[in-house]
């Protein structure tokens, strides 16, 4: 890890490979909510040299748009505006830093006891399930009426489940042909690949690439704060620095090393959220630690961090060409849709293995209760106003399992207790 640390012709290589390992989910939040597409890879690479100044440069670590935010910055934005929704990324986190900073003195098992996986694993399943009408609309044509009456609805739905078929082909079948760092890239692929079946059926159009100039700055956007904006993005983050945790931990076991003794968890998680609250104040969506980097390196075997910064530096240039993120904006809705449906759906399934590996038991009336109604507030649209304060969905279903939790106290969650 610690040769090779100047700026050789293979760390540049492999810093512009890792670029492409993260763009695929990076890229796919801001179209999927509206967010400037170039903002957001400025605010990828500006959140990953801030992290690793923080971490004092050890943590192999690149960080990239968060999918958990993506329930949150729609529903504000369409409720109050994306400035709002920025505020509340910015809000979210400044929480990161809280809990950091506690967690320098707190032992980790504090805060295992108030998130236990019968908790976390509710709110996971959740983000997946709360984005499933994205996806759908996506790949239906709803979102893109223009596309729809070209090709039909029908035609939406082939581009669609054939993004989808790639994405899972190249995730299952590349390992066999003996392609395993490709395999980590199906989001990646099966957006190329549908893009140029959409580019065959002539339903891109590339005017705006046309247009764009090589060379500029990004949209960016200051934030606005609300009380109700931010009572819908902060409850987010506790599922994020959970997250965080995990991927802190996998890399360390990739790598041979204890991150969370040095630098310290409570220097990673302070590193992600000013990362966090730097991308939403100049227009970006929530950064997080990719689990696709800890899979890269695992694959590559290349630990060295300078990687990471090589390739937020890549990030960085890619945002200050407007015709390239244009050309990314003309990805047509039935391409997002179709890769959204597997990205959304292993969001979910993953909430259901973090149960399935904690031995979760469910046949204890507390901890089934508790799981029953995250589940039910979160998908069935309960909302709860006090004063300024607006807590649904996501954030109103982790906040009542936290304390329901902490009321009833369930014992032998687990049955490998």
């Amino acid at each position: 890890m610690e040769k090779e640390k100047n700026l050789t012709g293979k760390n540049l290589v492999m810093g512009l490979q890792h670029t492409f390992v993260m763009f695929g989910a990076t890229v796919l939040v801001p179209i999927l909510t509206g967010l400037d597409i170039g903002v957001t890879l400025v605010a990828a690479g500006l959140g990953t040299w801030l992290f690793h100044v923080i971490t004092k440069f050890k943590v192999p670590v690149f960080l990239g748009s968060s999918f958990a935010f993506i329930p949150g910055l729609i529903a504000v934005g369409s409720s109050q505006g994306l400035p709002y929704a920025l505020g509340g990324v910015v809000a979210a986190g400044f929480l990161y830093v809280i809990v950091g900073l506690i967690f320098k003195f707190v032992p980790y098992s504090v805060l295992h006891k108030i998130l236990p996986p019968h908790v976390t694993g509710p709110m996971i399943i959740l983000i997946g399930l709360m984005l499933a009408p994205v996806a759908i609309s996506g790949a239906n044509g709803t979102n893109s009426p223009q596309v729809a009456e070209m090709i039909g609805v029908n035609g939406c739905w082939a581009v669609a489940l054939f993004t989808f078929a790639v994405g899972i082909f190249v995730k299952v079948y590349f390992p066999k042909f003996g392609w395993k760092f490709m395999s980590n890239l199906p989001v990646l692929i099966a957006l190329i690949a549908g893009y140029i079946l959409s580019a065959i059926l002539g339903i891109i159009d590339f005017t705006a690439v046309k247009e764009a100039a090589w060379i500029g700055l990004p949209n960016f956007t200051l934030p606005k704060f609300s009380v109700g904006a931010m009572s819908v993005m902060v409850p987010i983050a506790i599922v994020t620095m959970v997250e965080h945790f995990g991927d802190v931990i996998a890399i360390s076991n990739v790598v041979g090393k204890d991150f969370i003794q040095d630098p310290g968890i409570h220097r990673t998680l302070i590193g992600d959220g000013l990362a966090t609250s730097l991308a939403g104040l100049i227009g970006g969506p929530a950064n997080t630690t990719y689990s696709e980097n800890t899979g890269a390196v695992a694959l590559t075997g290349v630990t060295n961090p300078i990687i990471m910064r090589i390739a937020a530096c890549f990030a960085i240039v890619l945002g200050m060409i407007p015709k390239f993120t244009a050309l990314i904006a003309t990805i047509p809705q039935p391409v997002i849709g179709g890769i959204s449906i597997l990205l959304f759906g292993m969001i979910a399934s993953i909430g259901v293995k973090n149960m399935v590996d904690a031995r979760i038991n469910l046949a204890n009336a507390k901890v089934l209760i508790i799981t029953a109604a995250m589940l039910v507030l979160g998908l069935g649209g309960a909302n709860f106003v006090f004063g300024p304060i607006n807590l649904s969905g996501l954030g109103l279903a982790a906040l009542f399992g936290i304390v329901l939790n902490l009321i009833l106290k369930p014992k032998d969650v687990s049955t490998a207790e």
